[in-house]
């Protein structure tokens, strides 16, 4: 029996994926969480087998959480999913340490094939033939991206979503001059000099969505 812990901070999200996994006889949901301190929380104290969860939630993301998680438990089987499907998130996704990624556009039955691959030991791309954009500017905005190192894309993640310097270094347990100088980094690494320049950008290559993340 595969255990799973299921992240979501959208209640019937969740009873949605837990209706879905269920419904295969290998799997059991044995924990649920709304935030990422909810679930490492959850994660140390039902070690499942496999974590999926959402890349956008209050605080830190599910990054933030993979990456967490990772570092105390480095044997632990993640699993991201999201309604972004870009290349340069679905990339970052596997920088971060993340075993798979399940696109929220994807068949229901990715999920269930998801979370067999990744407890196996398998990585799993629901975006595996992903198209080229047929743009050199957006491509060129897809490296600088992903250039960004996983504490930079964190804090553009936060940024970008409305949160101030201060909030940022609270959530992120940080200085507020380590996280300012981190802005400044990252705005030097995207080419971008005011915040809604990087909003917008940060908008076209699915780090947060059109009305926030």
């Amino acid at each position: 029996m595969i255990r799973v812990l299921l992240v979501d901070d959208h209640p019937v999200v969740r009873a949605g994926y837990a209706r879905l996994l269920t419904q295969d006889e290998g799997i059991e949901v044995v924990a649920e969480a709304g935030n990422a301190d909810e679930a490492y929380q959850a994660y140390a104290l039902h070690l499942p087998d496999v974590t999926i969860t959402d890349v956008s939630m209050p605080g830190v993301g599910g990054l933030g959480l993979v990456q967490k998680i990772r570092v105390r438990y480095p044997l632990a089987r993640l699993l991201i999913c999201s309604m972004h499907d870009s290349p340069p998130l679905v990339e970052r996704v596997f920088q971060t340490g993340a075993n798979g990624f399940v696109s929220k556009n994807a068949q229901p039955d990715a999920l269930v094939l998801a979370v067999h691959e990744v407890h196996a030991g398998r990585p799993f791309n629901s975006e595996a033939q992903m198209q080229p954009t047929g743009s050199h500017n957006l491509q060129e905005e897809m490296r600088r991206v992903a250039s960004l190192t996983p504490r930079e894309y964190e804090i553009l993640r936060l940024l970008t979503l409305g949160h101030s310097v201060a909030e940022c270094a609270d959530m992120m347990h940080l200085s507020q001059k380590t996280v300012s100088n981190h802005q400044t980094q990252i705005k030097e690494k995207l080419d971008v000099h005011t915040l809604a320049a990087m909003v917008h950008l940060a908008q076209r290559h699915g780090v947060i969505a059109g009305g926030g993340f």
